[in-house]
């Protein structure tokens, strides 16, 4: 059998063979109609990005408060020691807003503020960590935009650290999505939001025991199972603006509305709708895919590897749609380096690409010696 025959016959077994697992990857999903209680939404599956209810969705608004999600991820990525104290300066106390009332001179950790600034959105604390992590709060800004382009959002552009009103100070329900699913993967981050109430160092304090006691202002936390974040956020100009996170067996899903009338309620209807329809499918597991053929090798064929597992948030209707697709550079000929990319792997739905990714070799194959060209002729022989 020729190569092209081969792998004719490989794609052939390699579709059947995926069909027994029932995979799917693309959102269609739409909110089913105009939901008048919120001016942009969206639900996605935390580990893929994949969309699985929205409304304009990339539509640009205020989103107020909800701008300390990305505030505490930058601070807890770019600080050395977020248990080192540090003196609060003057410009750091009294900010409009919420506030956990620091005073000029307090000594703080980051890690303090951090839980100020998620559990009661201290805007003090946002201008307080701006300072010590990037020495200035427009420093602070420039480095939260680099995370905006890192993370590809389209749709966002940071001009304060808390979230007080700006015209240029903007995001979109999915770009808060993906700022959230990215946070909410950092183990500090996600230790803090899931907190229903902290005790920090209050210095100046009159009483004797000198605490701040910061309780979550987060409902969402003791309302639906397994909740675990992530913000509120409120302006005049925003409305009412939230991001809400549970994970049930392995599958964590985020919601975000903005100028929202009922967040929370909306909140639960749609997460819990979530975990109704759809369920974390694991389509293939790391390892050997196959193998292909090779020329000018001590063997004809070197396996194909797949170096992590694949995952997807599919229905149970979407599980009998999903095709496979191998496809392997042409003409491999040895020696193969340990670990060389030798293509790809892809799967569909329908016909939407919902997931590629590349594959590898992990034999090193020598190229074939004289001594290997003996050796066959004296087992032809």
């Amino acid at each position: 059998m020729n190569k092209l025959s081969k792998l004719v016959v490989f794609f052939i077994f390699f579709a059947i063979f995926l069909q027994f697992f029932n995979i799917n990857i693309v959102n269609f999903s739409k909110a089913e109609s105009i939901n008048k209680n919120f001016e942009s939404m969206v639900t996605i599956e935390a580990s893929t990005g994949r969309i699985l209810y929205s409304q304009d969705e990339h539509k640009r608004l205020p989103m107020a408060s909800i701008t300390k999600i990305l505030t505490a991820i930058v601070a807890i990525e770019n600080c050395d020691d977020l248990d080192k104290k540090y003196e609060i300066s003057k410009s750091a106390t009294g900010i409009e807003g919420s506030s956990i009332y620091l005073k000029a001179g307090e000594h703080l950790s980051v890690r303090e503020l951090l839980y100020g600034l998620m559990l009661r959105s201290g805007n003090d604390s946002a201008v307080a960590i701006a300072e010590i992590i990037s020495g200035s709060v427009e420093k602070f800004v420039l480095l939260m935009n680099e995370y905006c382009k890192k993370l590809n959002l389209k749709d966002t552009s940071i001009v304060t650290v808390n979230g007080l009103h700006d015209k240029n100070h903007y995001s979109s329900a999915y770009d808060l999505a993906i700022i959230s699913a990215y946070a909410m993967k950092n183990e500090i981050f996600a230790e803090i939001v899931k907190t229903k109430q902290k005790n920090i160092d209050n210095e100046f304090s009159k009483f004797s025991d000198h605490i701040r006691v910061l309780v979550n202002k987060n409902r969402f936390l003791d309302m639906v199972n397994g909740a675990d974040g992530v913000k509120i956020g409120y302006t005049k100009k925003a409305g009412k603006c939230f991001v809400g996170s549970a994970t049930r067996s392995g599958m964590q899903v985020i919601f975000v509305c903005l100028n929202a009338k009922t967040m929370f309620d909306d909140a639960c209807k749609y997460i819990e709708k979530a975990f109704k329809e759809y369920s974390l499918v694991k389509l293939l597991s790391a390892g050997e895919l196959s193998k292909t053929s090779i020329k000018n090798g001590k063997s004809e064929e070197v396996p194909v590897i797949l170096k992590n597992d694949i995952w997807y948030p599919l229905t149970d209707a979407e599980l009998q749609k999903i095709k496979g697709k191998l496809a392997i550079n042409e003409n491999l000929s040895a020696p193969i380096k340990n670990n060389t990319e030798i293509g790809t792997i892809e799967l569909w739905l329908e016909n939407n690409l919902i997931f590629s990714q590349k594959v590898y070799t992990i034999d090193v194959e020598k190229k074939e010696g004289i001594s290997d060209f003996i050796k066959k002729i004296i087992k032809s022989y």
